[in-house]
């Protein structure tokens, strides 16, 4: 198996060609990793950790950190999972971040199931191989003779999804103390996804409840499913424009108890998507004018529950850091799947951090308890975050 020396890691800091054509060396080397990653992976993905319930995960994060000598390991007081391997110069800090929480809930099964080619579990992908892959970065990069002039800032981030609302990293960004020059999110899967800014979003859920004391002999009266439905044609005929671009998702509706029974409650989850905020605004307000027109001419009780929020913005095209991330992935013929966000990219915006996230193999059944993560291409996964990590300790994604 090939080996980076001490030699040639010197040499990558030469140019940028330098870091690209020790990129298969990387790959190869980043094996010698293999058997602690997959272990990592099933023992972070053998934990539960749905959101606001991620202190055991958040536990065996840290004792792995302190085990790989980071300083200052801890969690902070939002539960947060921290540590940072100190650089030859520490003339800036690179934050590299993965969310520790999953959409499983505690009760299941989470068994992780190691194949040859393959790990299969819940949030195998989703994102526990992203929390093994910071976990493991300081062992990878000692095996690679890296030594990187920034400090490295790893963090498991809690809170991240639904309700969590990324309160973990926003925790961290307003009242950390350390200044971060540039973020890099990791995710499982899918490989080659680039995502350098965010789409403005609201995310919530409508709640519609027929109360006790609903008159069932007024006209038009209904049970809270067909209410519901009313909110919905009212949603569809919302005018989207086509630039910005502009989404409404309902993703999913819950309501009712058996045949012969009248619902007396609905819930519908959905996003807004859109690259505007004022035009996000505006489509938040149409909606709560169609909840307040049903909700008076049914009588039902109907309220707008938005618990998470995105802002537009990110770095341009252009970048230097999105630049290096494109070059780096064509280089380990990656094609690059470039997607707006609403992941910790936005945490970053707000602070004006320039940031990407990628991914690191292949997968499939996302949010299934039949996850799947593909082994083999996770190395080329590897060296692809070494590459943009050495681009970005180098000075060759710096926008000054």
């Amino acid at each position: 198996m090939a080996d980076v020396t001490k030699e040639q890691e010197s040499a990558i800091a030469d140019s940028f060609e330098d870091i690209l054509s020790m990129l298969p060396v990387i790959r190869e080397a980043s094996k010698s990793a293999r058997e602690i990653l997959l272990a990592n992976l099933v023992m972070i993905g053998e934990i539960p950790s749905p959101t606001f319930e991620e202190f055991r995960r958040v536990e065996f994060i840290q004792n792995r950190f302190v085990e790989a000598g980071l300083h200052n390991s801890s969690a902070d007081e939002m539960g947060n999972a921290l540590g940072i391997l100190p650089g030859k110069s520490g003339g800036q800090n690179i934050l590299v971040v993965a969310h520790v929480d999953t959409v499983h809930a505690a009760t299941l099964d989470h068994t992780i199931t190691l194949q040859p080619q393959s790990v299969i579990g819940p949030g195998v992908g989703d994102n526990a191989l992203g929390m093994a892959v910071v976990v493991t970065l300081p062992m990878l990069l000692e095996l690679l003779n890296v030594e990187l002039q920034s400090n490295l800032v790893l963090m498991g981030a809690s809170r991240s999804l639904g309700r969590g609302d990324l309160e973990g990293l926003r925790f961290f960004l307003s009242n950390s103390e350390i200044p971060i020059s540039t973020g890099i999110g990791i995710e499982g899967f899918p490989l080659g996804r680039l995502s350098y800014n965010s789409i403005g979003m609201y995310r919530g859920e409508i709640i519609c409840s027929v109360p006790e004391e609903y008159d069932w002999t007024r006209f038009g009266a209904t049970g809270a499913i067909l209410t519901m439905n009313e909110v919905i044609n009212h949603i569809q005929e919302i005018r989207l424009p086509r630039r910005p671009r502009s989404s409404i998702v309902l993703g999913s509706i819950m309501g009712g108890q058996a045949y012969n029974t009248i619902a007396t409650n609905t819930v519908l989850r959905f996003e807004i998507r859109t690259e505007s905020e004022q035009v996000g605004e505006e489509i938040f307000h149409e909606m709560e004018a169609i909840i307040s027109e049903v909700s008076s001419q049914t009588g039902a009780d109907i309220k707008l529950d938005v618990f998470a929020r995105r802002w537009p913005g990110g770095i341009t095209y252009q970048h230097p850091l999105a630049r290096a991330a494109r070059r780096i992935m064509g280089a380990l013929d990656i094609q690059p799947r470039k997607s707006p966000s609403t992941s910790e990219l936005s945490a970053f915006i707000s602070h004006d951090i320039p940031a990407i996230t990628i991914g690191i193999t292949y997968g499939e059944h996302m949010n299934t308890p039949e996850e799947e993560v593909l082994i083999e291409p996770i190395f080329t996964g590897l060296a692809q975050l070494i590459g943009i990590l050495l681009a970005v300790d180098r000075g060759f994604c710096s926008a000054d």
